[in-house]
């Protein structure tokens, strides 16, 4: 993800596969294409070259590669491509001021530095997903691989900076990003409220500092609203029917309805109840609070504010197919960026990148029949 959005925002992005990568083959794979949903969300817009990085000639080639790069990105457990010979000391003995940023469950040094780390696992061990769910449920994973998306955004944010020293001091360096410190990150400051020992409780969809706000039942689905402005407090109960609860000395300010939380998340969920979702959504939104239907994907991809601010590109996938991929978010007045090319075949422009950097027809002969490259 780190490298996808570099590559989105217009680096010339080389992905390094092994001889005989097929790519991510994770399905569902995207309807009237043979590709997968996740091979073409986070490999468009890259090149891709095929090289044993486990084998001398190898690692030869990829330090070729080096020797005209900005940035190497990897995501190998610590100590993984230093034994490989291909670590941040050996790309900085052909590279000096080269930026390599590592990204990996747990970092590049502390107790846990050496276990292996996916998404869940980092939820899991910060103590996000204890906060996770339904207030008297089982604590629950995030639906989409946030741990993986927030490392990479910060990896990603990373390298530019350390481009920006590289370029202000000529010095390169070592970054080094894990899943578990980038979901602390994005805690909002729990791991401080948990070291000076407040009690942190889990709150499904309500939210611990105003009310009412929660997910609420219609006759034909769910809505999210929520409140926090006293102003809004007494537009919400026009809205409701009941004025005279917005001159209540029991809910006057967000601290009083926090305190009398389950009264007005009553009044507005029995009132939500029986009503659709459009109705809900138009009433409340006229009224200057906030609140949405609760989507799901199909239907965001059908939302007509969605696809204005061109959330879905039409693209054409290496099996011939098109395939409307997830635009970039950031939109640029200058520069604007977007989804140029799906995902390449994971030996697609070895022989192309090979050559830029001094490999000879003959010498790629030679490592294709050694199965040094594919």
């Amino acid at each position: 993800m780190a490298s996808c959005l570099l590559a989105d925002y217009g680096a010339d992005v080389i992905r390094v596969a092994m001889p005989g990568d097929e790519g991510l083959p994770w399905q569902p794979f995207i309807g009237g294409t043979s590709r997968s949903f996740a091979e073409e969300t986070i490999n468009r817009n890259k090149r891709s070259v095929a090289i044993d990085l486990r084998r001398p000639e190898g690692v030869e080639a990829f330090l070729a590669l080096v020797t005209s790069a900005d940035v190497v990105v990897e995501n190998f457990k610590p100590g993984t491509f230093a034994g490989w010979g291909i670590g941040y000391d050996d790309c900085r003995k052909v590279k000096q001021d080269i930026v390599y940023l590592s990204v990996s469950g747990w970092g590049q040094f502390g107790p846990e530095s050496q276990r292996p780390g996916y998404d869940p696992g980092a939820l899991a061990h910060s103590g996000w997903m204890a906060l996770n769910g339904e207030k008297d449920g089982a604590p629950s994973k995030a639906p989409t691989f946030l741990a993986d998306d927030l490392s990479g955004l910060h990896g990603a944010l990373a390298v530019l900076a350390a481009l920006h020293h590289r370029d202000a001091t000529g010095e390169g360096q070592h970054v080094d990003v894990s899943l578990l410190d980038s979901i602390i990150y994005q805690s909002n400051g729990y791991l401080t409220l948990g070291a000076t020992g407040d009690s942190l409780e889990r709150w499904g969809s309500e939210v611990r500092v105003c009310a009412p706000t929660n997910c609420y039942e219609c006759s034909d689905g769910h809505v999210f609203m929520a409140l926090i402005l006293d102003s809004h407090w007494v537009r919400l109960t026009e809205v409701l029917g009941c004025p005279e609860l917005g001159k209540d000395p029991r809910y006057l300010t967000n601290e009083d309805r926090v305190a009398h939380r389950t009264e007005v998340d009553s009044l507005v969920a029995d009132w939500c109840r029986d009503r659709p979702k459009e109705e809900v959504v138009s009433a409340i939104d006229s009224a200057g609070i906030v609140i949405s239907a609760v989507n799901t994907f199909a239907d965001a991809a059908q939302d007509p504010h969605v696809l204005e601010r061109d959330l879905l590109q039409q693209t054409t996938l290496i099996d011939g197919s098109s395939a409307p991929l997830t635009g970039p978010a950031a939109k640029f007045s200058r520069t604007p960026v977007r989804v140029r090319h799906g995902a390449p075949r994971p030996n697609q422009h070895t022989d192309e990148i090979l050559e830029e950097v001094g490999v000879t027809q003959e010498q790629l002969a030679q490592l294709r029949d050694a199965g040094i490259i594919d």
